[in-house]
Protein backbone atom coordinates (compact mmCIF):
# COMPACT_ATOMS: atom_id res chain seq x y z
CA UNK A 1 0.00 0.00 0.00
CA UNK A 2 1.21 3.46 -0.81
CA UNK A 3 1.20 6.38 1.56
CA UNK A 4 -1.74 8.76 1.76
CA UNK A 5 -1.40 11.76 -0.50
CA UNK A 6 -3.51 14.54 -1.95
CA UNK A 7 -1.77 14.23 -5.30
CA UNK A 8 -1.84 13.36 -8.13
CA UNK A 9 -4.93 15.39 -8.91
CA UNK A 10 -7.90 13.63 -10.48
CA UNK A 11 -9.26 14.73 -13.83
CA UNK A 12 -12.20 17.15 -13.57
CA UNK A 13 -14.63 17.19 -16.51
CA UNK A 14 -17.26 19.93 -16.84
CA UNK A 15 -20.32 18.24 -18.37
CA UNK A 16 -22.13 21.58 -18.22
CA UNK A 17 -19.86 22.88 -20.98
CA UNK A 18 -21.96 23.48 -24.10
CA UNK A 19 -18.91 22.71 -26.25
CA UNK A 20 -18.86 19.12 -24.97
CA UNK A 21 -20.85 17.71 -27.90
CA UNK A 22 -20.14 14.74 -30.12
CA UNK A 23 -18.06 15.72 -33.14
CA UNK A 24 -16.36 18.72 -31.56
CA UNK A 25 -12.66 18.96 -30.75
CA UNK A 26 -13.61 19.43 -27.09
CA UNK A 27 -15.49 16.12 -27.18
CA UNK A 28 -12.60 14.27 -28.85
CA UNK A 29 -9.99 15.58 -26.42
CA UNK A 30 -12.21 14.90 -23.41
CA UNK A 31 -12.82 11.32 -24.57
CA UNK A 32 -9.07 10.72 -24.45
CA UNK A 33 -8.73 12.43 -21.06
CA UNK A 34 -11.48 10.26 -19.56
CA UNK A 35 -9.91 7.08 -20.95
CA UNK A 36 -6.51 8.03 -19.50
CA UNK A 37 -8.12 8.85 -16.14
CA UNK A 38 -9.82 5.46 -16.04
CA UNK A 39 -6.62 3.69 -17.05
CA UNK A 40 -4.43 5.41 -14.43
CA UNK A 41 -6.75 6.21 -11.52
CA UNK A 42 -9.95 4.32 -12.29
CA UNK A 43 -12.07 7.43 -11.74
CA UNK A 44 -12.52 11.14 -12.33
CA UNK A 45 -14.62 14.06 -11.04
CA UNK A 46 -17.65 15.15 -13.10
CA UNK A 47 -19.20 18.61 -12.79
CA UNK A 48 -22.90 18.23 -13.48
CA UNK A 49 -25.59 20.69 -12.38
CA UNK A 50 -28.74 18.62 -12.94
CA UNK A 51 -29.41 18.21 -9.19
CA UNK A 52 -30.81 21.46 -7.79
CA UNK A 53 -29.84 22.83 -4.35
CA UNK A 54 -33.42 22.13 -3.20
CA UNK A 55 -33.25 18.48 -4.28
CA UNK A 56 -29.82 18.11 -2.70
CA UNK A 57 -31.16 19.46 0.59
CA UNK A 58 -34.08 17.07 0.42
CA UNK A 59 -31.81 14.08 -0.28
CA UNK A 60 -29.19 14.69 2.36
CA UNK A 61 -31.05 16.48 5.16
CA UNK A 62 -34.73 15.65 5.40
CA UNK A 63 -35.14 12.30 3.67
CA UNK A 64 -31.90 10.63 4.68
CA UNK A 65 -32.45 10.79 8.43
CA UNK A 66 -36.09 9.70 8.13
CA UNK A 67 -35.16 6.72 5.99
CA UNK A 68 -32.36 5.36 8.15
CA UNK A 69 -34.29 6.03 11.37
CA UNK A 70 -36.95 3.50 10.33
CA UNK A 71 -37.30 0.43 12.60
CA UNK A 72 -35.13 -2.50 11.53
CA UNK A 73 -38.20 -4.61 10.76
CA UNK A 74 -39.17 -2.00 8.17
CA UNK A 75 -35.67 -1.70 6.70
CA UNK A 76 -35.28 -5.42 6.03
CA UNK A 77 -38.39 -5.31 3.83
CA UNK A 78 -36.13 -3.72 1.19
CA UNK A 79 -35.22 -7.09 -0.36
CA UNK A 80 -33.90 -8.18 -3.76
CA UNK A 81 -32.99 -11.59 -5.17
CA UNK A 82 -29.76 -10.14 -6.55
CA UNK A 83 -26.89 -9.98 -4.04
CA UNK A 84 -26.34 -6.53 -2.43
CA UNK A 85 -29.32 -4.96 -4.25
CA UNK A 86 -31.62 -4.61 -1.23
CA UNK A 87 -31.09 -3.40 2.33
CA UNK A 88 -27.54 -3.94 3.59
CA UNK A 89 -26.80 -3.36 7.25
CA UNK A 90 -26.36 -4.87 10.70
CA UNK A 91 -23.06 -6.44 9.57
CA UNK A 92 -20.77 -7.01 12.58
CA UNK A 93 -17.55 -6.02 10.80
CA UNK A 94 -19.27 -2.97 9.21
CA UNK A 95 -21.09 -1.49 12.22
CA UNK A 96 -21.12 2.06 10.82
CA UNK A 97 -22.55 1.27 7.38
CA UNK A 98 -26.12 0.90 6.10
CA UNK A 99 -27.58 1.09 2.59
CA UNK A 100 -30.89 0.80 0.75
CA UNK A 101 -31.17 -0.28 -2.87
CA UNK A 102 -33.65 0.99 -5.47
CA UNK A 103 -33.52 -1.20 -8.56
CA UNK A 104 -34.08 0.16 -12.08
CA UNK A 105 -33.54 3.75 -10.95
CA UNK A 106 -32.53 6.17 -13.69
CA UNK A 107 -31.23 9.09 -11.64
CA UNK A 108 -27.95 10.24 -13.25
CA UNK A 109 -28.54 7.91 -16.21
CA UNK A 110 -27.88 10.76 -18.64
CA UNK A 111 -24.44 11.40 -17.15
CA UNK A 112 -23.56 7.70 -17.14
CA UNK A 113 -24.61 7.26 -20.77
CA UNK A 114 -22.48 10.19 -21.87
CA UNK A 115 -19.43 8.83 -20.02
CA UNK A 116 -19.93 5.37 -21.54
CA UNK A 117 -20.29 6.78 -25.08
CA UNK A 118 -17.05 8.72 -24.63
CA UNK A 119 -15.28 5.64 -23.30
CA UNK A 120 -16.36 3.42 -26.19
CA UNK A 121 -15.49 6.14 -28.69
CA UNK A 122 -12.04 6.69 -27.16
CA UNK A 123 -11.19 3.04 -27.87
CA UNK A 124 -12.54 3.20 -31.43
CA UNK A 125 -15.47 0.85 -30.77
CA UNK A 126 -18.39 3.30 -30.80
CA UNK A 127 -20.30 0.79 -32.96
CA UNK A 128 -20.69 -1.43 -29.88
CA UNK A 129 -22.06 1.27 -27.60
CA UNK A 130 -25.79 1.17 -28.40
CA UNK A 131 -25.99 -2.56 -27.72
CA UNK A 132 -24.35 -2.00 -24.35
CA UNK A 133 -26.63 0.90 -23.38
CA UNK A 134 -29.75 -1.06 -24.32
CA UNK A 135 -28.62 -3.85 -21.98
CA UNK A 136 -27.82 -1.64 -18.98
CA UNK A 137 -29.78 -1.65 -15.73
CA UNK A 138 -29.32 0.80 -12.87
CA UNK A 139 -29.29 0.38 -9.12
CA UNK A 140 -29.52 3.48 -6.93
CA UNK A 141 -28.10 2.97 -3.44
CA UNK A 142 -28.69 5.32 -0.53
CA UNK A 143 -25.74 4.91 1.85
CA UNK A 144 -25.11 6.03 5.41
CA UNK A 145 -21.79 6.07 7.29
CA UNK A 146 -21.90 6.80 11.02
CA UNK A 147 -18.98 8.48 12.74
CA UNK A 148 -17.02 5.88 14.75
CA UNK A 149 -16.74 6.36 18.47
CA UNK A 150 -13.48 7.36 20.09
CA UNK A 151 -10.69 4.74 20.00
CA UNK A 152 -12.48 2.82 17.26
CA UNK A 153 -11.05 2.25 13.80
CA UNK A 154 -11.68 5.34 11.69
CA UNK A 155 -12.14 3.15 8.60
CA UNK A 156 -15.92 2.70 8.27
CA UNK A 157 -15.76 0.77 4.99
CA UNK A 158 -12.69 -1.34 4.11
CA UNK A 159 -10.71 -1.29 0.84
CA UNK A 160 -12.67 -2.86 -2.03
CA UNK A 161 -13.46 -2.58 -5.72
CA UNK A 162 -16.94 -2.14 -7.15
CA UNK A 163 -18.40 -5.06 -9.10
CA UNK A 164 -20.29 -2.70 -11.41
CA UNK A 165 -19.58 -1.57 -14.95
CA UNK A 166 -19.55 2.04 -13.76
CA UNK A 167 -20.37 3.77 -10.48
CA UNK A 168 -21.39 7.40 -9.93
CA UNK A 169 -21.16 8.73 -6.36
CA UNK A 170 -22.74 11.88 -4.93
CA UNK A 171 -22.11 12.83 -1.29
CA UNK A 172 -23.16 15.32 1.33
CA UNK A 173 -20.65 17.76 2.80
CA UNK A 174 -18.90 15.08 4.91
CA UNK A 175 -15.91 13.72 3.01
CA UNK A 176 -14.18 10.40 3.59
CA UNK A 177 -13.73 8.63 0.26
CA UNK A 178 -10.15 7.60 -0.57
CA UNK A 179 -9.05 5.96 -3.83
CA UNK A 180 -5.88 4.08 -4.64
CA UNK A 181 -4.17 4.82 -7.97
CA UNK A 182 -2.47 2.24 -10.15
CA UNK A 183 0.85 3.27 -8.58
CA UNK A 184 -0.49 2.49 -5.11
CA UNK A 185 -0.98 6.06 -3.90
CA UNK A 186 -4.06 6.87 -1.82
CA UNK A 187 -5.93 9.99 -2.92
CA UNK A 188 -8.36 11.75 -0.59
CA UNK A 189 -11.31 12.89 -2.69
CA UNK A 190 -12.74 16.32 -2.06
CA UNK A 191 -15.56 17.29 -4.36
CA UNK A 192 -18.04 20.15 -4.42
CA UNK A 193 -21.86 19.93 -4.05
CA UNK A 194 -22.31 20.07 -7.84
CA UNK A 195 -19.78 17.33 -8.61
CA UNK A 196 -19.75 13.55 -8.78
CA UNK A 197 -17.15 10.79 -8.70
CA UNK A 198 -17.36 8.52 -11.76
CA UNK A 199 -15.61 5.19 -11.18
CA UNK A 200 -14.90 2.04 -13.21
CA UNK A 201 -15.97 -1.32 -11.79
CA UNK A 202 -14.70 -4.87 -12.26
CA UNK A 203 -17.07 -5.51 -15.20
CA UNK A 204 -15.65 -2.46 -17.00
CA UNK A 205 -12.15 -3.72 -16.31
CA UNK A 206 -13.10 -7.03 -17.91
CA UNK A 207 -14.72 -5.35 -20.92
CA UNK A 208 -11.56 -3.28 -21.46
CA UNK A 209 -9.25 -6.32 -21.42
CA UNK A 210 -7.63 -5.08 -18.21
CA UNK A 211 -6.74 -1.69 -19.68
CA UNK A 212 -8.95 0.19 -17.22
CA UNK A 213 -8.41 0.19 -13.48
CA UNK A 214 -11.23 -0.84 -11.14
CA UNK A 215 -9.81 1.21 -8.27
CA UNK A 216 -9.54 0.02 -4.71
CA UNK A 217 -11.32 2.54 -2.49
CA UNK A 218 -12.36 2.91 1.15
CA UNK A 219 -14.18 5.30 3.48
CA UNK A 220 -12.38 6.94 6.41
CA UNK A 221 -14.23 9.05 8.98
CA UNK A 222 -12.82 11.51 11.50
CA UNK A 223 -13.25 9.92 14.94
CA UNK A 224 -13.54 13.43 16.39
CA UNK A 225 -16.31 14.34 13.97
CA UNK A 226 -19.98 14.44 14.87
CA UNK A 227 -21.71 14.39 11.49
CA UNK A 228 -23.04 11.47 9.48
CA UNK A 229 -21.86 10.90 5.94
CA UNK A 230 -24.61 10.25 3.39
CA UNK A 231 -23.96 9.17 -0.19
CA UNK A 232 -26.13 8.19 -3.13
CA UNK A 233 -24.58 5.96 -5.75
CA UNK A 234 -25.76 4.96 -9.20
CA UNK A 235 -24.43 1.47 -9.93
CA UNK A 236 -24.67 0.08 -13.47
CA UNK A 237 -25.00 -3.57 -14.40
CA UNK A 238 -25.61 -5.56 -17.59
CA UNK A 239 -28.84 -7.52 -17.90
CA UNK A 240 -28.78 -11.24 -17.22
CA UNK A 241 -28.74 -12.29 -20.88
CA UNK A 242 -26.02 -9.85 -21.96
CA UNK A 243 -22.54 -11.31 -22.39
CA UNK A 244 -19.63 -9.02 -21.53
CA UNK A 245 -16.71 -9.77 -23.81
CA UNK A 246 -13.54 -8.06 -24.93
CA UNK A 247 -13.82 -6.38 -28.32
CA UNK A 248 -11.31 -7.65 -30.88
CA UNK A 249 -10.04 -4.08 -31.25
CA UNK A 250 -8.79 -4.21 -27.65
CA UNK A 251 -6.65 -7.32 -28.19
CA UNK A 252 -3.14 -7.02 -29.66
CA UNK A 253 0.43 -8.07 -28.94
CA UNK A 254 0.76 -5.52 -26.16
CA UNK A 255 -2.65 -6.45 -24.74
CA UNK A 256 -3.25 -10.22 -25.16
CA UNK A 257 -6.73 -11.49 -24.27
CA UNK A 258 -7.07 -11.59 -20.46
CA UNK A 259 -10.69 -12.61 -19.83
CA UNK A 260 -13.28 -15.02 -21.20
CA UNK A 261 -16.81 -13.73 -21.95
CA UNK A 262 -18.99 -13.59 -18.84
CA UNK A 263 -22.44 -12.69 -17.54
CA UNK A 264 -22.38 -9.76 -15.12
CA UNK A 265 -24.76 -11.29 -12.57
CA UNK A 266 -22.60 -14.43 -12.49
CA UNK A 267 -19.63 -12.27 -11.50
CA UNK A 268 -21.62 -10.80 -8.59
CA UNK A 269 -22.77 -14.26 -7.50
CA UNK A 270 -19.18 -15.48 -7.63
CA UNK A 271 -18.08 -12.58 -5.44
CA UNK A 272 -20.86 -13.49 -3.00
CA UNK A 273 -19.41 -17.00 -2.63
CA UNK A 274 -16.79 -17.92 -0.05
CA UNK A 275 -14.16 -18.39 -2.75
CA UNK A 276 -15.02 -15.09 -4.37
CA UNK A 277 -14.83 -13.14 -1.12
CA UNK A 278 -11.34 -14.56 -0.49
CA UNK A 279 -10.10 -13.73 -3.99
CA UNK A 280 -7.25 -11.23 -4.36
CA UNK A 281 -7.97 -10.84 -8.09
CA UNK A 282 -11.69 -11.43 -8.55
CA UNK A 283 -11.91 -11.09 -12.32
CA UNK A 284 -8.89 -13.27 -13.03
CA UNK A 285 -10.14 -16.00 -10.73
CA UNK A 286 -13.65 -15.82 -12.16
CA UNK A 287 -13.03 -15.65 -15.91
CA UNK A 288 -9.28 -15.31 -16.55
CA UNK A 289 -7.89 -16.87 -19.72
Amino acid sequence: MGSLTTSPKLLVVDFNNEELRSGTTTWESTCKEIRHAFENHGCFIALYDKISPQLRKSIFQANSQQLFDLPLEKKVLNTNEKPYHGYVGQIPFLPHHEAFGIDYATTLQELDEKVVRMLFESYGIAKNCESYLESTTYLLRYIKYDTPKMKENSMVFPPHTDKTFTTILYQNHVSGLEVQTREGQWITLEFSPSSFVVMAGEACRGWSNDRLLAPIHKVIMDINGSETRYTIGLFTFLKDDKIIEVAEELVDEEHPLKFKPFVHLDLIKYFDSERGRRSQNLLKDFCGV
